[in-house]
C-alpha cells in the first residue's frame, strides 16, 4: 500500500519568526500513519533543515535549476539543496509554468537534474480552467507526464513523485469534486502502467487543487490519491496537521 504523503508548498512567503513558529508547531505533533514534508523559501531552507532535523517532517525545495553549476546567477542547484538536507524539489509547479515560462522540455530537464543530484522530483501537472472547458483535460495531461517519461524513462517516474494541480482550482475559488480528481489520478496512474505496471502501483500521486481540512478526507478516500499538495493551509499549522490527519491510514 502507498504510504499517503502531505507536503507543505509555503510559496513565496513567511519570516524567520514565522517559520520557526510554524515549524515547532508541526514537528511538536507526531504523525501517524502519512508522511509530513515542507518546501520552505530557499533563504528559509538552513533553518528549516535544522528545526526538523529527527523529527520525521521532510524537507523540500520549491524549485531548482537544471545546470550543475555555472554562470545562472539566482539559480540554485541540486547539489546545493542536498547540501542543505533537502530530499525533493517540486519541478514544473503550475506557477512556474505559468509565470515564467517553463515549458515541458524545461521541466523535464530539471527532473532529470534533481534525480541526477540524489534529489526525488515532484513532478506537477495540470490543466487552465480554458484547457478544461474545451475538454483538453486528458491531452494536457498525457502531454506532460509523456515529456518527462521520454527524457528520464519510467524507471527515472520510478523515483518520482506526481503531484496533479488543476490550475483552475488553485487560489479561485473553484475546486475539483473528489472524483473529478480521481479520474484525472487514474489516468496518469494508468499511463504509467502502461510503461512498467509495478511503477504505476508503487508511484505516489499527489492532488494539489486547494486542499483544505473540510475537502481533505473525501479527496483521501478515493483509491488513486495518495496524499496532497498543499498550498495556502500549510501556513496554518493547525489546518496543515488536520489535513495529515485525514491521510492517516
Amino acid at each position: 500500500m502507498r504510504k499517503p504523503l502531505i507536503v507543505g508548498n509555503w510559496k513565496m512567503n513567511g519570516s524567520r519568526e514565522s517559520v520557526r513558529a510554524l515549524l515547532l508547531a508541526i514537528t511538536a505533533n507526531e504523525a501517524v500513519g502519512c508522511d509530513r514534508m515542507v518546501c520552505p523559501p530557499f533563504v528559509f531552507m538552513d533553518m528549516a533543515a535544522g528545526l526538523v532535523q529527527q523529527s520525521g517532517v521532510g524537507l523540500s525545495a520549491q524549485n531548482l535549476e537544471s545546470h550543475e553549476a555555472g554562470a545562472f546567477t539566482g539559480e540554485i542547484s541540486a547539489a546545493m539543496l542536498a547540501d542543505f538536507g533537502c530530499s525533493h524539489t517540486l519541478v514544473g509547479h503550475s506557477e512556474r509554468r505559468e509565470l515564467f515560462g517553463e515549458t515541458d522540455e524545461v521541466v523535464a530537464a530539471k527532473c532529470v537534474a534533481a534525480l541526477d543530484g540524489g534529489l526525488v522530483p515532484i513532478l506537477c501537472v495540470g490543466e487552465t480552467l480554458a484547457e478544461r472547458e474545451s475538454g483538453e483535460t486528458e491531452s494536457v495531461i498525457l502531454r506532460q507526464v509523456n515529456e518527462v517519461i521520454k527524457i528520464v524513462g519510467v524507471e527515472g517516474i520510478g523515483r518520482s513523485i506526481v503531484a496533479y494541480e488543476p490550475v483552475w482550482a488553485i487560489g479561485t475559488g473553484k475546486s475539483a469534486t473528489a472524483e473529478e480528481a480521481e479520474a484525472v489520478h487514474k489516468l496518469i496512474r494508468n499511463r504509467l502502467a502502461e510503461e512498467s505496471e509495478l511503477v504505476g502501483e508503487k508511484v505516489r500521486i499527489l492532488y494539489g487543487g486547494s486542499v483544505k481540512p473540510e475537502n481533505a478526507k473525501a479527496l483521501f478516500a478515493m483509491k488513486n490519491i495518495d496524499g496532497a499538495l498543499v498550498g495556502g493551509a500549510s501556513l496554518d499549522a493547525n489546518a496543515f496537521l488536520a489535513i495529515c490527519d485525514a491521510a492517516a491510514r
